[in-house]
């Protein structure tokens, strides 16, 4: 297989990484064809052994998709329809997608204008007594203020569900420990599809918690409620992390900290780049998080980031916005969502937001020429 040409640039190149790892993905692949392990076999559980370690030995269930994983993790907790959710307005669909599935209320809140991310103060003006979950998103690879967040759900007696679907390997500051995003709050989520920093090359997704009382309902839920085989004591699903991702999965989170250090490398060539560029604002790193740059996403000013898209697509240059519409104007949840306060920032973000190619394989020569034809655009 060929590497991308010199007119090639992607948002994510998963071509170049799957040429490093190809021979031991295409060896393990072939083991679980010759056992036919293909359902919960071992790979599976090596990997769930091994994503554990890596997190800081909290308990790791892996589940089908992301979104699977938040809907079971609700489904745990043992919320009811008409209960409340605080989600953040300013997040990938799925994040509220599920409390609308459950027949939950979405409360949107506003997010923080300079890291993306919902904060305490926000979810705090949010709080009615029926509030019976908090999920913060760690927006674009960093990690929200999880210690100002816990301390408001732990006065309030609220469970956290971390959305750490774009954050797996950054490490989150509680109460001046840096510990891994999604092991922190009850319920930790994420998704493995394949453009994640962790990514399977399919479908896949986990829950984490360190409440053994927990993972034993999350295992239930996720396996149609069955306590044993054909017993079923509650209602459940079928979401299951099959063994062929399992096992490219496992060879990915042996590189994953690699990986993530490329991202980052990436963010800082981009940054130095564009520090003197007036209408741009380079992500802002908080203190109280690593940063693992699932996305490196610019704000311009001015209302010109249409217009920059524009001209980036005519030189072959992919940028995304993530996200154009925010969720409370989405039709899906516009009869079901309550949104306390005005939500400011969000709607300034979606107008202004920009994300560039950021992936592990950016070589600087790939870079340059993102660089140049940004910098032609504002000169």
């Amino acid at each position: 297989m060929s590497k991308p040409s010199h007119q090639q640039i992607r948002m994510v190149d998963l071509i170049t990484q799957y040429e490093e790892i190809s021979a031991e993905i295409e060896s393990a692949l072939q083991e679980v064809m010759s056992h036919a392990s293909f359902i919960n076999g071992p790979h599976v559980q090596a990997f769930a052994a091994n994503l554990s370690s890596y997190l800081d030995d909290a308990v790791v269930l892996p589940c089908a998709n992301g979104t699977d994983a938040l809907q079971i993790a609700m489904m745990a907790l043992g919320l009811s329809p008409g209960d409340e959710v605080i989600v953040p307005a300013f997040t990938y669909v799925a994040t509220a997608e599920v409390v609308g599935l459950l027949g939950l209320t979405p409360v949107l809140v506003d997010v923080d204008e300079k890291s993306f991310n919902i904060t305490a103060d926000h979810i705090e003006a949010a709080i009615t007594e029926k509030t019976k979950a908090i999920v913060p998103v760690h927006l674009f690879g960093q990690g929200c203020d999880m210690t100002a967040i816990m301390a408001l759900a732990n006065q309030h007696g609220i469970p956290v569900i971390e959305d750490a679907a774009q954050s797996i390997g950054a490490r989150i500051q509680v109460d001046g420990v840096f510990r891994p995003s999604g092991t922190i709050g009850a319920i930790g989520c994420t998704s493995f599809f394949p453009s994640k920093n962790l990514g399977a090359f399919g479908d896949g997704g986990a829950m984490f918690t360190r409440s053994e009382e927990l993972a034993d309902t999350i295992r239930m839920i996720a396996n149609h409620g069955q306590s044993k085989r054909y017993y079923h004591d509650r209602i459940g699903v079928n979401s299951r992390l099959d063994s062929m991702q399992a096992a490219i999965l496992n060879i990915k989170l042996s590189r994953l900290n690699r990986y993530n250090d490329a991202r980052r490398a990436a963010a800082d060539y981009y940054d130095k780049a564009f520090q003197e560029i007036d209408l741009l604002t380079p992500p802002y790193r908080v203190p109280h998080s690593t940063h693992v740059f699932h996305q490196y996403t610019l704000t311009v000013q001015d209302g010109t980031r249409d217009k920059l898209k524009a001209h980036l697509d005519r030189a072959g240059i992919p940028a995304m916005i993530y996200y154009p519409v925010p969720l409370q104007e989405q039709k899906a949840f516009q009869e079901i969502c309550q949104v306390p306060h005005e939500l400011i920032n969000t709607n300034r973000l979606c107008t202004e937001v920009i994300s560039l190619p950021m992936h592990s394989e950016l070589s600087p020569e790939i870079q340059d020429r993102i660089i140049d034809e940004v910098k032609s655009f504002f000169s």
